[in-house]
């Protein structure tokens, strides 16, 4: 029984669709009424009257039980107001009917009004289903019925011909519509029955005219259609069911909670199976990171490597010319003693044809010392050119080096990216594994398809890694073999070409004045003499200015 502290209805009537259609007033009561017997509304007013739970802002809100009846079926009957208004109004009327039949009170001996609805209105056959009866039955009946029934959207019409014209091929009939399960299949079998009762063609009028029937009727299966002893009620009871609309919208409720929770695993699962991919994905992220550093630490260690043997080669190229200027400046140096020498030996000759024997001697000598310097110099400058040779072409190894591992280091960042590649095709793949479940046969192709570029890339990249770890070899033992010929060379050139014999100069022999000396003189006086005469010489080479040999002119060349 309704309670006079419960809430009123007027807010939730006001939160649902603004507008409907006519169409849809019988569904909108139904839903309506089941509002009422669940929800408890305000009706009785603490002086034992009664109030209207969908008028909340009018002045009157006291009314007896006849007086709010009649209010409740005059606003549903009147076609001027707004359908929604009227189904409320409608349902509120049926709940005064059979939930406060008791608050009328003995004084209440007038009949009450008329319902709009039987009694086992609320009960419909499931699936929803639409009944047309006085069909005839006939091939140009089932076209018309179609273009006529086409804008409801019916799954399937069945004729059924009446028992007693099995045999009449024209013969009348009912023909049973099956609308879909869903809510709009009820919002169309309801929109039928509607233009049925509009056009004067439904239940009601079918019951009413009695003979007098022309054209067909139709209306939703309710309850006594589906007890009825008819074809159409057998045909109800074999394969549909009765049920109120509370009963189809729990149903649906249950239906939709147990598709959540299946929905709910699911993303459950994929959520679980996306969080491993991301785990394997930072793994693949943080190896190739490792890659990476190992990669520049390479780098940088092969450059550290090639900056020290540059440096090596610069401080070994300066040493080796920084020598060669020291010896072409001592070469200089003896080539000027050797000419001053020369020049003394001149003065020597006019003195004494004995000292010119000997001065030829020496001259010899002299000649051969010039032509000893001179050769090494020759050969200084032939080491020099070598040296320059051999650093031109250090410096031409180097830059083929250099070439070769930039052209490894291309490669190897190209089988990098190949491998993230692959890494993410088999990411893509696991992910299209996963989701192939749900997929058609063509999207296992495609998988089989990707399996099979996936088993190609990577024997390219086997094939790829082998060639790169080959070429790397190759390289590391030319840049090896060029490092050891480097420094063989410059072991040969410092350790043999710049070996040149220094002989002190200004120092006389003894030897040839004891030669001389015995041919002029005694045994006894020849070595005194040998003696004196050396350290006069020995004097006179000391001195700049002195001149051992005497330059001539002839026919414009000077000779000694």
């Amino acid at each position: 029984m309704a309670d006079a502290s419960s809430p009123s209805l007027s807010s939730s009537s006001s939160s649902s669709d603004s507008e409907i259609s006519d169409s849809e007033l019988d569904l909108y009561e139904q839903k309506y009424l089941h509002m009422l017997k669940t929800t408890n509304p305000r009706i009785k007013n603490p002086d034992g009257t009664l109030r209207c739970p969908f008028c909340a802002g009018k002045k009157k809100q006291g009314f007896i039980y006849k007086d709010l009846l009649q209010h409740a079926t005059g606003i549903g009957a009147s076609s001027a107001r707004a359908p929604k208004l009227r189904a409320t109004h409608l349902a509120f009327a049926r709940f005064l009917q059979t939930e406060l039949s008791d608050a009328a009170g003995p004084s209440a001996h007038l009949p009450p009004p008329k319902p709009p609805r039987r009694s086992d209105d609320d009960r419909f056959a499931w699936p929803w289903t639409g009944i047309l009866v006085n069909v005839p039955i006939s091939e140009e009946s089932r076209v018309e019925l179609e273009r006529r029934l086409a804008g409801f959207s019916p799954v399937s019409m069945l004729p059924l011909r009446n028992v007693s014209d099995q045999e009449n091929e024209s013969s009348m009939g009912s023909v049973v519509v099956e609308f879909s399960k869903s809510w709009s299949g009820l919002k169309d079998a309801m929109a039928f029955e509607n233009q049925m009762n509009a056009s004067r063609f439904g239940k009601r009028d079918w019951e009413e005219n009695g003979d007098r029937k022309e054209g067909f009727y139709g209306w939703i299966a309710r309850g006594d259609d589906y007890e009825s002893e008819s074809r159409v009620g057998e045909y109800l009871r074999a394969h549909t069911e009765l049920r109120t609309i509370p009963d189809v919208a729990k149903e649906e409720s249950r239906n939709s909670g147990k598709l959540v929770a299946i929905l709910s695993d699911e993303i459950e699962a994929k959520n679980e199976n996306l969080r491993n991919l991301e785990c394997k994905y930072n793994e693949i992220a943080m190896a190739r990171q490792r890659v990476m550093e190992d990669k520049d630490k390479i780098h940088q260690a092969y450059n550290e490597e090639m900056r020290n043997m540059q440096r090596i080669a610069r401080e070994t190229a300066r040493r080796i010319f920084e020598e060669n200027v020291k010896l072409r400046l001592e070469l200089d140096s003896k080539r000027k003693e050797v000419d001053l020498r020369c020049k003394q030996l001149d003065k020597f000759e006019a003195k004494s044809d004995g000292e010119k024997n000997i001065l030829e001697d020496e001259k010899q000598k002299t000649a051969m010392e010039n032509s000893s310097l001179e050769l090494a110099s020759m050969e200084q400058k032939k080491a020099e050119e070598d040296v320059m040779k051999l650093a031109e072409d250090h410096k031409k190894e180097k830059e083929a080096a250099l070439a070769k591992i930039l052209q490894l280091e291309k490669q190897i960042d190209q089988k990098q990216q190949l491998e993230l590649e692959i890494e993410q095709l088999k990411g893509r793949l696991r992910v299209m594994k996963h989701l192939a479940e749900e997929e058609d046969l063509d999207l296992q192709e495609r998988v089989d398809a990707l399996n099979q570029k996936l088993e190609d890339e990577k024997e390219c990249l086997e094939n790829l890694n082998g060639a790169l770890v080959s070429k790397e070899r190759e390289s590391n033992f030319e840049l090896q073999e060029a490092r050891k010929e480097l420094i063989t060379g410059l072991d040969d050139l410092l350790n043999g070409r710049t070996v040149i014999g220094i002989k002190r100069m200004g120092e006389l022999d003894e030897k040839p004045f004891q030669v001389a000396c015995k041919k002029r003189y005694s045994a006894d006086d020849a070595d005194t003499k040998a003696a004196e005469l050396c350290s006069a010489w020995q004097e006179e080479l000391k001195q700049p200015s002195w001149q051992p040999y005497k330059i001539v002119d002839v026919d414009g060349v000077k000779k000694v």
